[in-house]
């Protein structure tokens, strides 16, 4: 299964829109355009079909997470290590 196999599932289960999908990307610091994301949603016999790298779905996947379960909490600098 490619990447863009598990791009298109996790879209469609989730029941993302392309806006949706910039938008978690957006939280991981990641950015792209609605054209190069429909490039990847392409069948691959298409002309302009683009394959999606790792690092498009990794951080997808890590937007995924601060969308769900919100940010990480800053850590509490304060405190004394045992």
């Amino acid at each position: 299964m490619s990447n863009n196999d598990i791009m298109k599932k996790l879209r469609v289960a989730l029941k993302f829109t392309d806006d949706d999908i910039i938008k978690v990307l957006d939280l991981a610091n990641f950015r792209i355009t609605k054209t190069e994301l429909g490039a990847i949603f392409r069948n691959d016999d298409h002309p302009n079909f683009k394959p999606c790298g790792d690092q498009i779905l990794r951080n997808f996947l890590n937007g995924l997470i601060i969308y769900k379960r919100g940010p990480k909490p800053a850590a509490n600098t304060n405190e004394k290590k045992p």
